[in-house]
């Protein structure tokens, strides 16, 4: 699994942006998604994390009622909504993926996958 992430920029505070990821392969209706985030001079984080079909998220305190993770199987791809942004969430981020049928959430969810990262500065 090849996985591509988009959608970063720079933004003011307040503002909204989409971050996708698209992954190549097969079965990605198999695979729970989630995306990490990783701010300079801080450990990676997870922000959020759904499960294969959809039914099922998870969030960090820090983005919940803010940010909105989604997947669409049919064209495999996951998205993060993230709407009120603040400084604070200035990170490059990264999507991720592993075969499971569980909500990523916290140190037991194990990434099989990385993208590249994306870019994401919220200036004040």
């Amino acid at each position: 699994v090849q996985l591509q992430a988009s959608g970063g920029g720079l933004v003011q505070a307040g503002d909204s942006l989409r971050l996708s990821c698209l992954a190549s392969g097969r079965s990605f209706d198999t695979y729970a998604m989630a995306w990490f985030r990783q701010a300079s001079g801080k450990e990676r984080e997870l922000v959020s994390g759904i499960n294969w079909s959809g039914s099922n998220s998870y969030y960090a305190d820090s983005v919940k009622g803010r940010f909105t993770i989604s997947r669409d199987n049919a064209k495999n791809t996951v998205y993060l909504q993230m709407n009120s942004l603040k400084p604070e969430d200035t990170a490059v981020y990264y999507c991720s993926a592993a075969k499971s049928l569980n909500v990523p959430r916290g140190s037991s969810y194990r990434p099989e996958y990385w993208g590249q990262g994306t870019l994401v500065t919220v200036s004040s």
